[in-house]
């Protein structure tokens, strides 16, 4: 799962949304050293990682990914699941889409001064560009993932990637619209966990 998904499934508690941005950026064992909702919002992050990655309709998307890109699948369906709960958000939501984006921003910059220096950095990205809204468009999805490719050492395997894409839409379309209500129940009981 990407941002988007993250925020929304820790949502409404707001050291959960905190969290969810720091489980990308927090390495190796919580000791007590963040605020506790913080930590659980890590924890939920980390749980909601493995269980996407273990399931059973994710493991068969990948499947269908071309065997050059099968290794990078996850990063692909991440980012094409946030784009599909934006398009598919008043099925999963009562509040709009934009509302809240809005009220996570304003959630997370409140908590600036908490966050560890990549979250932070990435905090200003998701403003600056106004990330969550744009994955209402497909074209965020390719432009993303050829960010990502960047980072990589040896090439970008990004480069072009629309091209290998756009012929699953409808794969990770059904498959997103199939698993994020197992996926919603999944975090509800782990948060109760927590």
């Amino acid at each position: 799962m990407n941002f988007l998904a993250h925020f929304h499934l820790a949502s409404p508690n707001k050291g959960l949304i905190v969290g969810g941005l720091e489980g990308d950026y927090f390495k190796g064992p919580l000791r007590g050293e963040l605020p506790l909702d913080f930590e659980r919002g890590i924890k939920l992050h980390r749980a909601i990682d493995a269980y996407t990655d273990r399931h059973s309709f994710v493991q068969q998307l990948r499947c269908q990914f071309p065997a050059n890109l099968r290794r990078y699948a996850g990063i692909l369906i991440d980012l094409s699941f946030d784009h599909y709960l934006s398009l598919h958000w008043c099925r999963f939501s009562n509040i709009p889409l934009a509302d809240f984006n809005t009220a996570t921003y304003r959630t997370l910059v409140g908590h600036e001064a908490s966050l560890s220096h990549g979250a932070r950095i990435m905090l200003a990205r998701l403003q600056e560009y106004d990330v969550l809204n744009l994955y209402l468009t497909w074209e965020t999805v390719p432009a993303t993932a050829q960010r990502i490719g960047e980072r990589f050492k040896r090439h970008n395997p990004f480069l072009d990637i629309d091209r290998s894409l756009s012929p699953l839409k409808g794969s990770l379309e059904r498959t997103f619209l199939n698993f994020y209500p197992q996926l919603q129940s999944y975090a509800k009981a782990q948060i109760k966990q927590l």
